[in-house]
């Protein structure tokens, strides 16, 4: 008799890998960006599923996307609640008085670091006087981190029998 978690496998798997599915884990990562919800797992999820490339695109494109989107709400609907809720890290202050003199070279350094936290630095320079281009380019920073994780997470299915599951040799 098959256990629960191979159930589970084959029959969600193949819809995750299709395009649709791949669609949305890409918004479903979106909304855990938004979320402030850290997204390691999640980005290891991705390799596991999507191997290290497709993984990575895939992740890269969802916090791209989330990224912006608490940016500009810590710029517009949220930004009350977002300067409460960064006054509970002063690193994020102080980084954000670096932001009003260096731009884009700060945000690339602190993407790059997994020190800061990735949802809550969104709001931070939503609420700084960052130029939003600056935003963007300095979002290739998370392009090392990212790969990192999803080559995690591809090499996790390497070494476990998932693949035979997948591929259907598993022994039950």
């Amino acid at each position: 008799m098959p256990d629960k978690l191979e159930i589970l496998v084959n029959n969600f798997v193949p819809f995750l890998s299709s395009s649709l599915g791949i669609f949305v884990f890409a918004f479903v990562y979106v909304i855990w960006v938004s979320c402030l919800l850290p997204g390691s797992w999640l980005s290891m999820l991705s390799g596991f599923l999507y191997g290290t490339w497709l993984g990575s695109l895939i992740v890269f494109l969802g916090a791209f996307i989330g990224a912006h989107v608490t940016f500009y709400l810590g710029r517009t609907l949220l930004k009350d609640w977002a300067q409460k809720k960064i006054s509970n890290f002063p690193k994020i202050k102080i980084m954000e008085k670096a932001v009003k003199r260096e731009g884009l070279k700060v945000i690339f350094l602190t993407r790059l670091s997994p020190l800061f936290p990735f949802a809550l630095l969104n709001f931070t320079y939503g609420l700084s006087e960052v130029r939003v281009i600056d935003f963007t380019l300095g979002m290739i920073g998370i392009l090392p981190g990212t790969i990192l994780y999803c080559s995690l997470g591809s090499l996790a299915l390497k070494i476990s029998n998932f693949g035979d599951i997948l591929s259907g040799r598993s022994e039950t």
